[in-house]
């Protein structure tokens, strides 16, 4: 990669297995008993993904449900491997994705502070150097020493976008995050996310709105069926989204 190019994604495509299970009736189990009865075919969530994030560039991800926009969130995030192609990054990779999914129920929250900081890079010194930071951006100081069990969903969310955000990250990877919790939480979290920017952190986002991916993105691009349709200006790529989304 060149030094401004942080992401780079080139010919991307990931494949899954896809099994159909043909119905069963009682009355031919004496006569099919041992015959296999399912279908394995191939799904292919992402063909022929390519483009490249320069070093403290907002970029957006926009598509209808089962465009492919979460499978290619997960492969910049490391969470999953493309079948064909490739998908760098450069530096941290702090991803917020499914907020609070990785959590263990029977650690406390500062227990999976510790440890989720870990997985996200940070030394068990330097996460105990954040915790005081996290716990109090996450609103959660009255029950940071009991169970995540314990938690609502909402109380998962917050900590682990505070715990994300804490990281000193280099790439931002948001999946629409910013759904849960409630609306005040919501602004707190954007405001963190732009001041993240600001500091010239890299931002990949899918949103739904694309007045918002127009608004807040320096490019995007715009996925159907797995397959890129458009990328370039934010704004124009979200017209022309919003416009065939309406046409």
């Amino acid at each position: 990669m060149s030094d401004d190019v942080v992401i780079r994604v080139s010919g991307v495509g990931k494949r899954y297995a896809r099994v159909h299970e043909k119905p069963m009736l009682l009355r031919d189990m004496v006569f099919l008993l041992g015959a296999k009865r399912r279908v394995v075919d191939e799904l292919w969530a992402l063909r022929d993904v390519s483009f490249e994030v320069t070093r403290g560039e907002t970029f957006g991800i926009l598509g209808p449900n089962g465009s492919g926009k979460s499978t290619l969130l997960s492969l910049l995030a490391g969470t999953s491997f493309p079948s064909e192609g490739t998908a760098s990054t450069r530096g941290r990779v702090s991803p917020l994705l499914e907020l609070g999914a990785g959590f263990s129920e029977d650690m406390t929250g500062e227990e999976n502070i510790i440890v989720n900081a870990g997985l996200l890079g940070l030394t068990a010194r330097e996460a105990e150097q954040k915790m005081q930071a996290v716990v109090d951006f996450a609103e959660l100081g009255h029950v940071i020493d009991t169970p995540i069990r314990q938690y609502s969903s909402g109380m998962k969310a917050r900590l682990g976008f505070a715990i994300a955000m804490h990281v000193s990250p280099d790439v931002l990877v948001i999946d629409e995050v910013l759904a849960v919790g409630d609306i005040r939480f919501q602004e707190k979290c954007r405001i963190e996310i732009d001041k993240k920017r600001a500091q010239g952190v890299t931002t990949v986002m899918v949103e739904q709105n694309p007045d918002a991916i127009g608004a807040r993105c320096d490019r995007a691009l715009w996925l159907r069926d797995g397959r890129v349709q458009n990328v370039g200006p934010a704004a124009d790529v979200a017209a022309e989204y919003a416009a065939a989304m309406t046409g």
